[in-house]
């Protein structure tokens, strides 16, 4: 007897498929360089990620003193985020300054005296201080913020957790919230060197952990330093592959703009240098437009919209 196909649909099978905007990014060709951008000066402060609301500075247990200070420091140009990873306790918090690379315990009824003294200037050793000696890897995963962040940051954060803890490394790994860049999720920031990082799947963690213990940039998923212009970016990291590729791992400095051709071309010189060896690259970067949706929110308010971003088309 042949059996009836059964046509009965569940409401689960009428439903849209969701939506991803890190999905959508990587299929429509949006480019990692160029989106580094991030202030050098952070101060970061460990709260449990349960806490933590929509803002990357708030958490709904946060005293409203201190939520009012993080604020005034934001506006003053240091960038705030909290941080999170199991085991730390939730009462007493830790406070890292970088680029200064101090670390502090403050007690949650001390953080207001603390960051006021911090933004006077005045002295914080009744709060101790050492030296953050181990270079920081921040992995956001801020999903109030965005849910791709939750969907693909936990899974590269805790790749790299693991495998830190695993092989003994010289790092410390902390999720974060929102980092800049929610369609390149997963992002990722190493402090104090200031490197930002996009699109980090767990594949790609033995070989940034690798890269960065040797203090340079992993190109996979390198978005630029964060210092420089979006279109220096796309100089800098087009330099770096086409030496890579050459099998050499070089310093490259971008330096000013020597030409500009008709249209929204630019010819950037790149100096550099590997050991003894050094020269310079003549890197030509092509501005377009791209419709994107920059967050998942962007598909319930103004949905795609028209962003310029910056590619390499010819090095000489």
């Amino acid at each position: 007897m042949t059996a009836t196909p059964d046509h009965r649909q569940t409401a689960a099978d009428t439903r849209p498929a969701r939506r991803f905007c890190a999905q959508d990014s990587l299929a429509i060709g949006d480019p990692l360089v160029g989106s580094a951008a991030h202030a050098e000066r952070n101060l970061l402060i460990s709260w449990p990620r349960p806490k933590w609301q929509r803002s990357l500075r708030r958490a709904s247990d946060m005293p409203d003193t201190v939520a009012t200070q993080l604020e005034a420091m934001a506006e003053a140009g240091r960038r705030v985020n909290l941080i999170h990873r199991r085991g730390e306790d939730a009462e007493r918090h830790r406070v890292f300054l970088m680029p200064e690379r101090r670390e502090y315990r403050v007690a949650r009824d001390e953080l207001e005296a603390f960051l006021s003294a911090f933004s006077r200037g005045d002295s914080l050793a009744a709060w101790g201080g050492k030296y953050v000696a181990l270079p920081m890897i921040l992995c956001c995963t801020h999903g109030k913020k965005d849910k791709c962040c939750a969907k693909f940051g936990y899974q590269s954060y805790r790749a790299l957790a693991e495998a830190v803890t695993r092989d003994d490394l010289p790092f410390e790994v902390w999720e974060s919230t929102h980092l800049g860049g929610c369609r390149l999720a997963t992002s990722a920031l190493v402090l104090p060197a200031l490197r930002k990082y996009g699109r980090l799947n767990p594949d790609d963690v033995p070989g940034l952990l690798e890269a960065e213990q040797d203090d340079r940039p992993y190109l996979p998923c390198y978005r630029g330093d964060s210092r420089l212009t979006p279109v220096e970016q796309c100089a800098q990291v087009a330099a770096l592959e086409w030496l890579a590729a050459r099998g050499l791992h070089a310093q490259v400095q971008v330096e000013e703009v020597f030409e500009q051709n008709d249209g929204p071309r630019l010819t950037l010189p790149v100096h550099w240098q590997a050991g003894e060896h050094e020269g310079r690259l003549a890197v030509s970067c092509l501005e377009s437009e791209l419709i994107r949706h920059d967050t998942c929110a962007d598909y319930e308010r103004d949905g795609a919209q028209p962003s310029r971003v910056w590619r390499a088309t010819h090095i000489a």
